[in-house]
Formats: C-alpha cells, structure tokens, sequence
C-alpha cells in the first residue's frame, strides 16, 4: 500500500471490516440459495453500522497519530532534500513526543557534522581562515560582481623567517605561531576596514607561511601603501611564543584590479611576483607589481617554454674541457659542461639553469645529462680513452638520493666503466648533503667513479665535514687563483689551502686559469690538476679526441 497514508489505511480497515460483516450477516440470515433482497439489505445494513463503527473506533484511537506520523514523514522528506532548519511539526511533538525528540537530536547532529565538515573543506584548521579553495572562489566570485573601474587590491603576503622557528620550537608552536599572525592580520584588517568605511577584506591561509588579504572595494588606491606598511608592522612585531620573544616579519607584494589584471589568476600572478621581488630586495618589505615585474615574468614564461621545447626537440648538447695534469701536461680528465643550442644562439647554464630548478625542469634535463654521459663514458672506453669525464650536479640533484641512483643505474645498462665517472659537487652543497645522499655518492665511488668538490673556498670550507665525505679532488674556485700571478698574498692563500688539500689526501685543481702565468704560478706552489681557456676551451666530443691525439705528446703549458 506504499503512497497510502496512515489515515487513508484506517478507512480501508473500515471498509474491509464492513465487507467481511455483510458477507457474515448474509450468510447467517438465510441459506446460500435462498438470499433475497431483504435479507441482503439486512445484511448490508449490518455491514454498514459494523464499517462506521470501525471507523469512529480508528479515528478515535490512531487518527491523531497516524495524522502526526504523516507529517513526520512529510518533515522527514524535506531533511533528505537538505532543510535541516525548519521545526519539526507541532503535532508531532503533541502525539508522538519520544519521535520529536529523536528528530530533533537527529537534525541538530546532521547539522553539526554538516557544519564541521564545511569548515574542514573550507577552512584553515589551524588559524581559521579561508584555505586555499575558499579563498579562491570567494575572491572570483567577489571579483565577478564589481562593477567596472572600481579597484581592488590583493596583498600577497610571507613570512620571512617562520621555517626556522617551526624547525627549532617544532611544527606544533609553529602552528600556534600561525594562529597569532592569522588574529594580527585580523586586527589589521578590522582596522583599516573601519577607517576605510569599506567592507571587510577577505583573508585567506594559501599553504605553509603564505598568507593572503583581498580589499574587494578600495576606495582611495592610495591607502593601498598603508595597509601594505600596516601588515608589514604587524608582523614584524615580536610575538610571546614559548615562554620566548619570536620575531619572523614577512614580505608583502601588491597587486592591484584593473591596473594589474581582472582576473584572480592575474592578480595572483602579480603579487606573487612582487613579494619574491620584496625578498630579493631584502625582505621586511612591501613591494607594488610593475612593468618590469610583468616583462620578467614574460621573460621567465617564455624561458620556461623554451625550454620545453628545447627537450623535445633536443636542442641540449655536452661540450668537453680538458683537465691536464700540472707536472707534464697529460689529460687526465675532460670536464662535462651542458650547452643549448637556442635558435637564437647557443646559451650557457647560467641563462636557463635557475628557471630550470625553479620549474622543475632541471629533472628532465638531469635525466637527459645522465643518459649522455652514461653513453659517452661508454664510447670513451670502446676507444680505449682512460680519461675521466666530471660531471657537475644540480643543487636540485643533490637533495635526492635517486638521481644517484638513477646514474648507476644508466652506467650500468650502457656498459660505462665507473672508472671513467668524475661526480662534482659544490662545496655548500656538500655540506648540506644528507647521509642517504652521501650513501649513494659512495656506492658510485665503490664502484670506481670519482668525487670532486668544486668551487672550494666560496663556501664554508668545513675541513671536518670534507674529511668525512668521499671525496678525491678538490676545485679551488677561481676567486682564490685569479691573482696568483701578481699578488703575493694570493699565491699565499692558495698555496695554503692546496697544502690543506693534499693533508686530506685528495688532489687539487686550479679551474678558471686564464693565463700561462697563473699556470706556471699554480704549478710552483703545487697544484696536480690544471683546467681554464688557458689550456683548452669547451669543445664539442670530435673536437676534443682530436685535440687529446695533438696535446698527448708535449707539455699543455710551457
């Protein structure tokens, strides 16, 4: 009987119990052959007074309730549609009090969950504000509303030394920390929203230490520089954080609509850029989006798409700079350097590198590298060639234990002696190194490959740090040889620290030489390894067997 309510059942019952009570009545009044129209109209009477009776007997005993069960059904089918706010029937609470009771318990705990799960879905559990997602479509939508040439200003904004108080104090004060910029940042924009008679900005927590705050409605653009300097003082006040005064600051970049962009992506973009043009400025402070902003970005998206198309379509290639022994001029090594063959002309790494590691890119570049390297090794040993080939590593390579692996990996399928293998590592980024790394640096070296670290003394020159690294060769950088021919004090320098060198059993090489003399210098005092445009330039794999066959012979300095 589904789409019957309860009372629409009780008249059935009656019915039915009227039918039965005619059937009885006539069947007790006269045998089956001999029914007549009186005895069916008794009969029928009968079943008429037994239906109403039912009737009167239902409606007084389940009437009401079946009425307050139907409406509870009714309220029932609006919760399922999403009204969890409307009050459940009166009647309800009049017949069935116990079932008011248990739907009100049930709405205010589907309510609750409801709510708790709009504010983990929306909402920055650790200082409140919107999350990213939140931050987004209420700013877009907010954006979509405002009417033509009305300004709007987003303000990027991050910490500048919350990492370091969140790796000292622990990631749980960290996010108490958070909490109290998120209620500063409140505080300022409450402030400037009251000065301002303008609505509230929205502010939002992005991710990490990045923080968020959009004016929909500025009326005077030039406040924009006064709320910037406000977020700024805000937060470079100390704060009461574990017993100690913390001090981080931020950087704040400043994107305004429509001079900027209509769009929240433009905008962002905007801003963004500013902030990390505030970092690079020294941070601790506010810095506007401008016309040169907005070129380097295009320079970088260009950059970036370049480069994308420099990997398909192979456009990397490996030079070769030959490494000679400073005692009688023999190649011992050839330096791999990476070049890109640009339409526009060849590039070196200090052009595209950095917006390589910023993009990600540097991976796909890495793993181009050590494939190359992998099969030129592997050529050079067919050819019976005994040089070494070094290879400098990224800063993005050495934080991962797989790109060493992945270099094994690659030497082993092409068949490359590991002899042949020179890794090159800077020197700070030896120092920062983690064992896993360091792990697989030495399963190379167990193999036979070598280690050099490069541009030493730039860095921290951490003797005992460099003891406990498998380490061959050490690069003296260039700064501590470029004098060595006309100062006596440099020649000092680096006569000491290639003394140092050869006391932690490695070999020294001189890079950067520009100059017979610097040369001839660097041999007196010590030096074993010998490498710059004095000796040789970069040149291509043909060029450099051809010129080894020529320079085997004779000395590679006078």
């Amino acid at each position: 009987m589904e789409g019957f309510s309860l009372k629409s059942r009780a008249i059935a019952f009656a019915i039915c119990a009227g039918a039965v009570a005619f059937i009885l009545a006539l069947a007790a009044a006269s045998e089956p052959a001999q029914i007549t129209v009186e005895t069916a109209g008794r009969a029928l009477i009968a079943s008429i007074v037994c239906g109403v009776m039912c009737w009167a007997s239902a409606e007084r005993t389940i009437a009401s309730t079946a009425g307050a069960i139907d409406a509870a059904i009714t309220r029932l089918a609006t919760a399922a549609n999403g009204d969890l706010q409307s009050e459940v029937p009166e009647e309800v609470r009049q017949c069935v009090p116990p079932l008011a009771n248990a739907m009100d318990g049930l709405f205010r705990q589907l309510h609750a969950n409801m709510e708790s799960v709009q504010r983990l879905a929306m909402f920055d559990p650790v200082t409140g504000l919107a999350n990213r997602t939140n931050f987004r479509r209420t700013a877009e939508r907010l954006l979509a509303e405002l009417p033509q040439g009305v300004v709007a200003v987003l303000y990027f904004i991050d910490l500048d030394r919350f990492k370091a108080v969140n790796d000292t104090l622990g990631h749980a004060t960290g996010d108490v920390l958070l909490g109290m910029v998120a209620n500063r940042l409140r505080a300022v924009a409450d402030r400037f929203a009251a000065e301002s008679d303008t609505r509230p900005p929205l502010i939002g927590r992005l991710a990490g230490d990045e923080f968020t705050m959009f004016f929909p409605d500025l009326r005077d653009p030039r406040e924009s520089d006064r709320i910037g300097r406000g977020i700024l003082f805000a937060l470079s006040e100390s704060f009461d954080l574990a017993d100690q005064e913390v001090s981080i600051g931020a950087s704040v970049g400043i994107a305004k609509r429509p001079e900027h962009g209509t769009t929240l992506h433009d905008l962002m973009r905007a801003a963004d850029a500013a902030m990390y043009h505030a970092k690079a400025q020294g941070r601790g402070r506010v810095e506007h989006f401008t016309e040169m902003l907005a070129a380097e970005m295009a320079d970088r998206a260009q950059l970036e798409s370049d480069l994308r198309v420099g990997l398909e379509k192979d456009q990397f290639a490996l030079v070769f700079q030959p490494q000679v022994a400073a005692s009688d001029g023999r190649i011992v090594a050839a330096e791999a350097l990476l070049r890109w063959r640009h339409p526009d002309g060849l590039k070196l790494p200090a052009a595209f590198m950095q917006r390589a590691e910023e993009t990600g890119l540097i991976v796909e570049i890495g793993e181009w590298v050590v494939t190359n390297v992998a099969e030129t090794i592997s050529r050079w040993g067919r050819l019976g060639i005994e040089q070494r080939l070094a290879v400098n590593i990224s800063p993005r390579e050495i934080d991962h234990a797989t790109f060493f692996r992945r270099l094994r990996e690659a030497m082993l399928a092409a068949r490359a002696p590991a002899n042949l293998l020179e890794l090159e590592i800077s020197e700070t980024l030896a120092m920062h190194c983690s064992e896993e790394v360091i792990d697989a640096i030495a399963t190379l070296r167990a193999d036979g490959a070598s280690v050099a670290i490069d541009d030493f003394g730039t860095g921290y020159s951490n003797l005992a740090r460099l003891r406990d690294l498998p380490v061959d060769r050490v690069k003296l950088d260039r700064s501590l040889i470029e004098n060595v021919a006309v100062n006596s004090e440099a020649r000092t320098i680096a006569q000491a620290v290639i003394g140092l060198i050869h006391g932690l059993g490695c070999e020294a090489v001189a890079e950067g030489i520009e100059s017979d003399a610097q040369a001839a210098v660097l041999r007196v005092i010590g030096c074993d390894v010998l490498q710059g445009y004095a000796i040789a330039q970069p040149m291509a794999e043909e060029d450099f067997l051809a010129w080894a066959r020529t320079i085997e012979p004779r000395r590679a300095v006078s």
